[in-house]
This record gives C-alpha cells, structure tokens and sequence, in this order.
C-alpha cells in the first residue's frame, strides 16, 4: 500500500487492482444477417450428411464445453429461435439442430477493452467472517467488442485493518433469463404513457381491456388486435403506429430476469437487452436503500445507451439473483449521474441529478419511478472541477452529515475525486466541502481508454474508513481508503 497526503487527508492506495480480462467470454446469439442469408446457411447445414453433421457437433462440443456450462442447451435453443426459417424443423434430428443452433452464436468477451467505474455494497451474507471483517459486493462496467457495456460483480472482504481482498472470480458468465410470466400495474404503467406523450384514442381502446394488472403476452395480443382493427375500419394512421411502438417499447423497457443459485455472484452478468441500452449499461450506482420497514433493497441508478441518447434508467435486487428493471419518467429523468440516496427524507425519496452536464442538483419524489423537479445545490467553483462536476455514487450518512464523492473535470480533461458534505436533515444545504481532491490519477493510473480519469460510483464506510473503488482512466480498477474522520475534518 502507498499513502499520500492531501493536504490534511492520508489517502492509502491499495496493491488490489483490477484489470480486464479478455478470457471472461459469454455464448451469445449472433445474427448473420437478413432471413434470405440464414436460410442459405442453413441449408447449407442441412445438405451434410448425418454421420458428418455429428461429428462436427463434437467437434465444437468438446473445443467449447470446457469454457461455457450448458453449451447444448444453449444451441438447442438458439435452434428454437431460429424455428420459423428451418423448413419442416420438425423432422430435423436433435444433433443438426444443436449444429444449426452453434452456427447462430458466438463468444463475446465481455472485459475486452476495460473493466472499471465501480460501486460497493455490503453483502447481504455477513457470516464466516473474521471478527471486523466485512464481506462485500463490488459491481463494474465491464466494456467489449463495439465498446458495449454490461455489469458484472465480484466479492471480497475489507479486512479489519483495511486490507482489501477481491475473490477470483468462476471461470464462467452467465445472463440471466427473463421472466416470462412479469405483471404490470395498469395506473403504473397508463402514467409512464401518460408522461412519455404516448396516449391517444388508440391508447384507451388498449389500455381499457386490460384490468388492473396484466402480462406482457396480454399485452401483445391486444396490441395485435387493435392494431388489425384500426387497419381494416379505417387505415391505421402514423400517430396510432407510432403510439402501438411505444407502447410495447415501455412494456419491453420494464423487465424482470432471474439468476439462478448455483451460478456464483462473479458468474453473472447483466448484458444490455432492450432498444435504449443497445449500446450498454453504463455507471451503476448501486446502494441499499432502507424500506419503511427495516428492510433492504438494492437500487442501481444506471446510464443506457443506444448509440445516440442516453437515458437514465434503474434496476433494483433483494437478493442479486432476481434484478428488476425499470424506466424512469420525468422532465427531471435526463442525462447521467443520477444517484438515490439510502433512505427517504421526510418521507419521500431523494436523488441527486447533473441535467445541465455541468452542476449538481437534488429531486424528490414520492415515486422512485417518477422525477419532476431539480433545485440546484453545487456549482464548478474550484480550479480542478471548473469544466463540471457531478456524483460519484450515492450519498452515504454519517453523524456529520450526507457525505457525498463528487468527480470534477479539470485542465486537459483531467478527472479528479473530491467530496463535500450535506445537511442530514435538509439534504439542500451545503454544509462542507473539500478545496483539494481526495484523489488524481497518479503516474501508475494515467494511461489507459480515456487518459487521467479517476472515477467511482459509489463507495462504503467500514470501522471509520472510508473504502473507495475507482476506475482508472477507463481501463481498470484500484481502491483506496481514507479516514472517515480525516476527510470530514478538511472540509471548509
């Protein structure tokens, strides 16, 4: 471990580091193009004869079983997908549809290009530990081929003299399979449309045959059925088009997937699935978030991308097995860097916002799916944040207050990790602040995707040390800790 002084704060930069690596791959679909091109490639497969064809199906088996779990039932499946385009499917031995379904996929490597910009939560598991150790659970943008970005987790332990140890992580990844069978709150879900200007005779005519909650296949067969009726009465319309897309687009957008115990924690991966994230999950915000009962939840605030608009979304988990996800709703419900805090103030929950990209603002809501109003709380003001500011993970409570990490963008757009404090009880008031960064990238963390950047989302408090993650110049991750005490102490 290393310490550097900033000015009154010991900031300790941990040995642990992170970096990519480019053996994690996961099985996934590959589409090789129009319909007219997959049926020639699978005639192709098809016109081989059948002592060939499962040959070859060891073949793959055996070069590819040892780097991916269930790798026949993945084909067999893929196979399913691709059901309509095999002519008489039906008569097809299981062995060529294994073949036909390797044919359709692909290894993805997920840590290609960087694995960084991490949360940290305690682990709901606290048992089998040494006396003052704490287990967690670390969350990382890992970023591939295309620079697409998915979520990954790994374990470990803060040990009681700080000491940080991340597990290895299994040898295998895994995305989870979507809930078939998720139900959707009608006034819930007639609200989103309501706010995304998506209602219209069309829209009651649907959301009327439907009761108080309903499926997504529900859902499907009424969006058929109006749809041919508005065509045969009277021509359906763009506006009715464009409201019937949207719809199912909302519908799609609000999901709920499932991991399943087996798979460990470092196993799983949390891969972009519908139209606003088509190019990544980008800087989730983890943080457990205290019910009104005393109970646990796990929310992530994350950036979806799709290759022109980002958008900030959220996806909460009890367990880290079932992971919710949901749209959020709003004029507030824009750009990046939206973080929840842990709890509600006076009964309603809170987040802190950067519309603008450059200055630091706080929302509230009696809704966590619904953000309509900003008031601005932190400006640029220092010579190492004067291009903008902006979170760096959930505020996390202390006696002195909401302790926030903040990131500033500097000369040569240098990232630089700095903090301030908030009121506990009006989270409005700016009570402290730090002149100084906590941490700029050293001479070990400058070089990598985007050079001098460094950068958290979110981090932890353990015995009176603060444990912080963070990304190094959008390649990999280091931690570093500092006393709690030291940091609230340099605040002005």
């Amino acid at each position: 471990m290393t310490t550097t002084p900033t000015a009154a704060v010991h900031v300790t930069r941990s040995t642990t580091r992170l970096k990519p690596d480019q053996s994690r791959v996961l099985l996934r679909p590959f589409n090789h193009g129009d319909p007219q091109r997959i049926g020639r490639i699978i005639a192709r497969i098809a016109a081989l004869s059948e002592e060939r064809a499962g040959a070859l199906l060891d073949e793959v088996c055996a070069d590819f079983s040892p780097r991916h779990q269930g790798i026949r039932e993945l084909f067999l499946e893929r196979f399913e997908q691709l059901r309509l385009l095999v002519p008489m499917a039906e008569d097809i031995s299981v062995p060529r549809r294994l073949l036909i379904g390797s044919y359709f996929m692909s290894e993805y490597s997920l840590e290609a290009a960087a694995l960084f910009n991490p949360s940290i939560v305690p682990h709901p598991d606290q048992t089998g530990l040494a006396e003052g150790d704490l287990r967690f659970i670390l969350s990382l943008r890992a970023t591939g081929e295309g620079h697409i970005s998915s979520i990954i987790f790994r374990t470990g332990i803060v040990h009681a003299d700080h000491r940080i140890e991340v597990e290895t992580p299994v040898g295998f990844l895994t995305e989870p399979r979507q809930i078939p069978n998720v139900r959707y709150e009608k006034a819930l879900f007639e609200r989103k449309l309501l706010e995304l200007r998506l209602t219209n005779e069309f829209t009651y005519r649907v959301m009327n045959k439907l009761g108080e909650s309903f499926g997504l296949e529900e859902l499907r067969a009424i969006l058929e059925s109006e749809t041919k009726q508005s065509r045969l009465l009277e021509g359906m319309g763009l506006a009715d088009l464009t409201v019937a897309r949207g719809i199912w687009m909302v519908a799609k957008s609000n999901y709920e997937v499932q991991f399943q115990p087996e798979q460990a924690l470092s196993e799983r991966v949390l891969f972009p699935a519908t139209p606003s994230q088509r190019n990544g999950i980008e800087d989730a915000r983890f943080v457990p978030f205290q019910n009104d009962d005393g109970t646990l939840r796990y929310y992530a605030t994350f950036t979806a991308y799709d290759g022109r608009v980002v958008l900030p979304e959220l996806v909460e988990t009890s367990d880290f097995l079932r992971f919710r996800f949901i749209t959020l709703n709003g004029p507030a419900a824009e750009n990046k860097g939206m973080a929840l805090f842990p709890r509600k103030i006076d009964g309603r929950y809170a987040m802190l916002s950067r519309q603008d990209a450059e200055n630091l603002y706080l929302m509230f809501s009696d809704n966590v799916h619904f953000w309509y109003e900003r008031k601005l709380i932190l400006k640029p003001v220092l010579p190492w944040e004067l291009v903008q500011i902006g979170n760096c993970g959930s505020p996390i409570e202390t006696d002195a207050g909401w302790l926030v990490l903040s990131h500033g963008v500097g000369p040569l757009r240098r990232y630089s990790i700095g903090a301030f404090l908030l009121d506990r009880d009006d989270p409005s008031k700016v009570i402290g602040r730090l002149e100084e960064p906590l941490l700029q990238p050293d001479q070990s963390e400058r070089e990598g995707y985007v050079p001098n950047v460094v950068y958290t989302c979110g981090a932890l408090v353990h015995k009176g040390e603060l444990i912080i993650p963070y990304g190094m110049s959008d390649y990999a991750t280091g931690f570093a800790s500092v006393p709690l005490s030291e940091v609230l102490a340099a605040m002005v």
